[in-house]
């Protein structure tokens, strides 16, 4: 009763592939590979100014992205 056999399993997976696709899982899988890859070059490269200037584009990005976003106050009803 604790653990699933492995019909429970495959069934599980089928849902997953119909729902998300297999192109999504190929690009979540990839995307999940390049951030432990990231991971694993930052750990290994501690606080050199590679690091550094490697996270500045991406701040930029950030920037470029909260332009575009729409600000809105929430009010409670009373």
């Amino acid at each position: 009763m604790g653990s699933f056999s492995i019909w429970h399993w495959l069934v599980v997976l089928l849902i997953v592939v119909l729902v998300f696709g297999t192109k999504k899982l190929k690009n979540l899988g990839s995307d999940l590979g390049a951030a432990v890859k990231g991971f694993k070059d930052g750990m290994a490269h501690g606080g050199s100014s590679e690091s550094t200037t490697a996270a500045t584009p991406q701040v930029t990005a950030d920037k470029a992205a909260e332009k575009t976003t729409i600000d809105v106050d929430a009010k409670t009803k009373s």
